[in-house]
């Protein structure tokens, strides 16, 4: 796979039926490696071992509704309290980050209220503050223990 923009991290990969798979220790299971997946398993990386995020505030992939309608998620970080900090959306590396990636974490965010939002294709990342519905770009999402 692409080399991202984060620091190298070992993962699991295996090959089965002309397929990889790469582990994913938030789910705990071996998922198909799509370019999306090398994304969101090197920001769980990131997550863990830069911001040093407990892997039990770490959520992946989880169905949420909004107007009757379902949709996912790619990580979203808890805090101590239990209240959504970061919400993440992830896009294949090869995926500009444009205006509609913007716009869908900011409609998933209206009903999930994360204090903090990144957007990345594991090449560009894009950090972003949401204080009191006003979304500020910042430099960097904070450490856990500053959430």
């Amino acid at each position: 796979m692409k080399k991202l923009n984060f620091k190298n991290y070992n993962f699991k990969i295996k090959n089965k039926d002309n397929k990889s798979y790469i582990f994913d220790i938030v789910r705990k299971k071996y998922i198909i490696l799509t370019k999306e997946e090398w994304v969101r398993q090197n920001t769980v990386f990131y997550l863990i071992n830069e911001l040093k995020i407990p892997l039990s505030h770490i959520n992946v992939e989880k169905e949420f509704i909004i107007n009757n309608l379902k949709k996912r998620f790619d990580i979203v970080v808890y805090s101590k309290a239990g209240y959504c900090s970061i919400l993440i959306e992830c896009k294949s590396f090869n995926i500009k980050l444009n205006e509609k990636a913007i716009d869908q974490i900011l409609i998933y965010n209206k009903f999930i209220k994360s204090s903090y939002l990144m957007i990345t294709n594991g090449i560009n990342h894009l950090f972003l503050k949401n204080l009191n519905e006003k979304i500020d770009v910042i430099n960097h999402l904070p450490i856990y223990s500053d959430l």
